[in-house]
């Protein structure tokens, strides 16, 4: 045992550790750093691109189109009749860069109007359409 030694005829313990165990593991941690660390130092030398300072385009912004339970349409929460929602599609389809659409429709709506929204929206070449939905308890 490493406290033990049976030299003596006494049945004496010695109070002697073995130190042979901890020396090799320090040497083979030792041996793994040493590979290691040089590795971890050299970094790869590359070529990195240059930026321009050029002012980026900015994304339009997005129009929110909801239709209540009544069949009324909202731009933006500013109510607004058929003719002038399909009008301002109309203009959001000719802008480029094109405003992204979201459609919110309220859960008791008939889906015609929806599909209407979303016809004069094809219509006026609006190319990015969305749903909003509230998550599920």
């Amino acid at each position: 045992m490493a406290f033990s030694s049976f030299e003596n005829d006494n049945d004496e313990m010695l109070s002697e550790i073995n130190m042979i165990p901890l020396i090799d593991v320090m040497l083979v941690l030792l041996i793994v750093f040493i590979i290691t660390v040089p590795v971890m130092k050299h970094a790869v030398n590359i070529d990195l691109p240059r930026a321009s300072n050029e002012r980026s385009q900015d994304k339009p912004e997005t129009i929110r189109l909801s239709v209540d339970a009544d069949g009324a349409y909202y731009w933006n929460a500013e109510k607004l009749d058929d003719t002038e929602v399909f009008n301002r599609l109309a203009l959001a389809g000719a802008q480029d860069p094109q405003p992204e659409l979201h459609i919110r429709g309220d859960k008791a709506v008939r889906y015609e109007r929806v599909a209407q929204a979303m016809a004069a929206a094809q219509r006026a070449g609006v190319r990015k359409i969305g749903f909003i939905t509230e998550p599920s308890p």
